[in-house]
């Protein structure tokens, strides 16, 4: 299994940017996707989620600014991250919690970071 992130790069203030991640690989099903953050110093944390179902999860920090999306038939997630601060500035790794094909357990997988650079 693997999560292929793209989107990251270097953006003003107030500026946007989207984020896409595909899982890809032998997979029975998906509970949910989403997408953490962490920036130099600090340990990684959440910063949204979705379910298959379509609940989503948001960091307080995100809230109102960041969307997260999924599209299930091509097992991609997207965040789109607009009125983007310098606070927002770190690695932002791609999550899956998911079944793989011949197993009975679910698990974690990440993908490669993706740097997100918030700067005038």
């Amino acid at each position: 299994v693997q999560l292929q992130a793209s989107g990251g790069g270097l953006v003003q203030p107030g500026g946007s940017l989207r984020l896409s991640c595909a899982a890809s690989g032998s997979i029975f099903s998906i509970n949910s996707m989403g997408w953490f953050r962490q920036a130099p110093g600090k340990q990684r944390e959440l910063v949204a989620q979705i379910t298959f179902g379509g609940s989503t999860t948001y960091a307080d920090s995100v809230k109102g600014r960041f969307t997260i999306s999924r599209d299930n038939a091509k097992n991609t997630v997207y965040l789109q991250m607009n009125s983007l601060k310098p606070e927002d500035t770190a690695v932002y790794y791609c999550h899956a919690y998911l079944r793989r094909v011949g197993r009975s357990s679910i698990d974690d997988y990440w993908g490669q970071g993706t740097q997100v650079t918030v700067s005038s």
